[in-house]
């Protein structure tokens, strides 16, 4: 399994939040689109951060006071991992694991093309073990070792 195959049935719509806005608006987009990251994007095309709800969390325990009005760009994940379409759900599996991640944008020439979460790779993950097992039962069934 592919990223472009997971993006094909989710879909490739991603939830921005321009540097300049601030947390508290960040924080009601999060909620909105019930989410647990946003890619920070100035022109929702190219990729400047990442703001992860971990993100605002820490910002919250350090000094609450005005973190609300910051802007996005105080607070957000610079140093952005992302994949390509054509990266698999094992490949997907080792960067998060390695990164304790659990979101990679997707560029696609450059640009940004869509979103896997933890649970787009687990849903998928699951999905080929499934998958595997009725080959092998298959198999097992017609070779007459039932």
């Amino acid at each position: 399994m592919h990223v472009a195959e997971i993006l094909a049935s989710k879909g490739s719509e991603v939830a921005t939040v321009r540097p300049d806005q601030t947390i508290g608006q960040a924080i009601d987009s999060l909620a909105e689109h019930r989410v647990g990251a946003l890619i920070v994007s100035p022109d929702g095309s190219s990729i400047e951060g990442i703001l992860s709800e971990r993100d605002v969390v820490r910002a919250l325990s350090g000094n609450p006071s005005g973190v609300l009005d910051a802007p996005v760009s105080t607070i957000m994940t610079e140093r952005v991992l992302t994949c390509g379409p054509t990266e698999t759900v094992e490949q997907l599996m080792g960067t998060m694991t390695k990164h304790r991640i659990r979101h990679l944008p997707v560029e696609v020439d450059g640009a940004l093309g869509g979103v896997v979460s933890i649970g787009d790779v687990v849903k998928w993950r699951l999905l080929e073990l499934e998958e595997e097992a009725r080959h092998v039962q298959g198999y097992i069934q017609s070779s007459g070792y039932s």
